[in-house]
């Protein structure tokens, strides 16, 4: 069975913000991403609304075709947006205002487990399945298995920022080692597994090698190759990356 690709197009909505404009419309890049085989769309509708703004999420609920994945904070108002907007799934990940991309995972084992508790167990009474981005740690791991969750998102953060350093294999290879190891222990404990998170053409072939990890969400990248060659075509160019090597 081969990976699902999802494409996160949150940095389509960057650009448009940048110039507080109408264009480019991340609506028009999902169809394009799914006409070019992607198997769902992912958008991170932050608290700030930097970029994805509601008007795209609740368009994009009625167009997008395959799995559209709201990445969100485990706080009372975005639950109640997502119980409104009912997307396909909700994965929960860590907030701050101040950086520039999400960075590390959901703290599930410790600071953040009550939020994450009572968030998931709001979208579980809702009927809206319930993914937790978190680091590539066993201690999490079963964290979020006790919270019942049916899938979890491995952050490939550590792993990808290894692979760009030179003389740096080794630790590349360790963080692919806590990846595989997390994966293990997902699967045994009945859970689904994705990942993501700096995921780039390159990098991820060595990833897409470990048995068990289902889906892989991908954006900077692949809108970055989408400037120079189209959105359709950078999508074709990842999604022959994955195919070749699984």
């Amino acid at each position: 069975m081969s990976i699902a690709l999802h494409v996160n197009i949150d940095h389509v909505a960057t650009l448009r913000q940048a110039r507080g404009v109408s264009y480019p419309d991340p609506v028009w890049a999902a169809s394009l991403c799914e006409l070019a085989g992607a198997d769902g769309i992912t958008v991170h509708l932050r608290e700030d609304r930097r970029h994805i703004q509601d008007r795209d999420v609740e368009v994009l609920r009625k167009t997008v075709r395959g799995v559209l994945n709201l990445e969100m904070a485990a706080t009372p108002e975005m639950v109640d947006k997502a119980i409104a907007l009912r997307p396909d799934i909700v994965t929960l990940v860590p907030e701050r205002r101040e950086e520039r991309t999400t960075e590390g995972g959901l703290d599930v084992a410790g600071g953040a487990r009550l939020l994450v508790q009572e968030a998931v167990a709001a979208l579980h009474e809702a009927h809206i399945p319930v993914s937790l981005f978190i680091a590539p740690d066993v201690v999490q791991v079963r964290a979020a298995a006790q919270l019942k969750v049916p899938r979890i998102e491995l952050h490939t953060g550590q792993y990808c920022e290894e692979t760009l350093k030179p003389g740096h294999a080794a630790h590349a290879a360790k963080e692919l080692e806590r990846l595989a190891q997390a994966t293990e222990d997902a699967i045994r404990l009945g859970i689904h597994v994705a990942a993501g998170h700096g995921l780039d053409y390159p990098n991820v072939v060595p990833l897409v090698r470990i048995a068990g990890i289902e889906e892989l969400n991908i954006g900077h990248a692949i809108v970055s190759r989408a400037v120079l060659v189209g959105m359709e075509q950078a999508v074709r160019d990842m999604i022959a990356v994955l195919r070749q090597n699984t």
